[in-house]
Parts: C-alpha cells; structure tokens; sequence
C-alpha cells in the first residue's frame, strides 16, 4: 500500500521583502511528505528552507502554487480554519524558543492544549508531565522558564509543539541549541514519534549527522530543491 500524503506542496512560489528589493525565496518548489517519514531539507543560509517551512506550515502563504494538507488544499481557508489547523495537526519547533519566560515549563507546554481547547486542565497537566519527561526534564516541569538553560528552553520548546498530538511537526534547526547528547535525544525521540505513531517530520538542519539519519534529504540552492534522496539504509 502507498504510504499516504499527509503534507504536499506544487510548483510553490514566494517573495519576500518590499517590490524594490524583493527577494524571490521559493521558485516552484514541490514536496510531499508521508506519513511514518522524516524528512530532512538542507542546503546554504537564505537557500530558502525556513521559508518553506513557514509556507508548509500555514504561518505565511505564497505567491503561488499549491499546498494541501491531509490532500485538502488550504489556499482557500480563512485566517481561523488555517489557525484552527495549525493548532490540530502541525507541530512547531523553531531554532529559538519563544517560550513565556514567566510561565513554567509545565504551563509553557499547556499553551497549545489551551488553545485547542479539548482537553481538561487535569488531562493537560497529565500530557505536559508526561512530555516534559520524555525530553529529560520531568523535574523541572514547574521551574520559570527564565530559570532553564538555553538547551532545558529548548527541549521545553520541542514537548510543546507535541502537545497536541500533531499529525505533521516541522523543526528548523531545532538541536541547534543543543549540545551533542541532546540533539541525539531530541532528535531520536521525533523520529521514534514517527515511526511508531504514523507522523511526519519536516527539518531544515545543517547537522549532517541529523540529515544522514533521516529518510529523504532535499537540497535546496536559490529557492529550488535540486535534489532529493531516499537513504539507503532506509530502503
């Protein structure tokens, strides 16, 4: 059976910057991501990666071309059924963290599940706990972010874009705050998400270790992806 697509994109394009000095960012750029895959994006600064991302993402929409999610095409949705499927199924993990430095880990986790609205303040708690421990930090679930390490924010960061369930998560360059024993446990733990639990997982990295144990890599160069490869070890 075909694994099946649950992110995709056609012939994107898009602009940045005002019209003197516009910057063309993504020229027909087409992707899809399956189910149970991880996918890794890589190439030079201002290649375009993060902006792909940000498109695939729901954050900004492009020039032109096409993006569907779970084979729904998305370029037709209002501002609130975008947000309301980037709360549902995207999960977000940026290169910095953006967490509420007041807020303790455990409440910074909660944050996506609040706005979901699904679940009880208990079950919340319940699921930040159990995240906030999968990432190596069960002890610190109610320390002021503030009080964290840039490494203990991120990996915060990383439990909060799994709070709710997502079906897709896109991280750029997300184990670039880590040291070497935590990149490998945060990125083992998304890709053991994936794997186990039928996700998807889109990064920009310029780890090469990260992207070698990836399924697919993509190279991006002036907008366009020139490459793609399945790894063979992956088969």
């Amino acid at each position: 059976m075909k694994p099946e697509i649950c992110l995709s994109c056609e012939e994107v394009e898009r602009y940045l910057g005002e019209e003197e000095e516009r910057v063309h960012a993504l020229r027909g750029v087409s992707l899809e991501i399956e189910t149970g895959s991880v996918h890794a994006v890589v190439g030079p600064s201002g290649c375009g990666k993060s902006t792909l991302l940000y498109v695939l993402g729901l954050l900004d929409s492009p020039d032109g071309g096409r993006v569907a999610i779970e084979s729904e095409p998305v370029l037709h949705l209002t501002d609130d059924e975008l947000a309301q499927k980037r709360s549902k199924l995207i999960g977000f993990i940026f290169q910095f963290h953006f967490l509420m430095e007041d807020f303790t880990a455990e409440e910074n986790v909660m944050i996506p599940m609040r706005k979901l609205g699904q679940l009880s303040d208990e079950q919340m708690r319940d699921r930040a706990a159990e995240l906030l421990d999968a990432v190596g930090l069960g002890d610190k679930l109610r320390r002021q972010s503030r009080h964290l390490s840039g490494g203990e924010q991120q990996r915060v960061a990383i439990a909060r874009a799994l709070a709710n369930d997502p079906r897709v998560i896109l991280a750029d360059e997300p184990t670039g705050n880590l040291d070497t024993a935590n990149s490998e446990r945060a990125f083992d733990l998304l890709q053991n998400l994936v794997h186990e639990r039928g996700k998807a997982l889109l990064l920009a990295t310029h780890n090469p270790a990260i992207a070698e144990a990836c399924d697919w890599i993509h190279e991006m160069k002036d907008g366009h992806i020139i490459d793609s490869q399945l790894r063979p070890t992956r088969g």
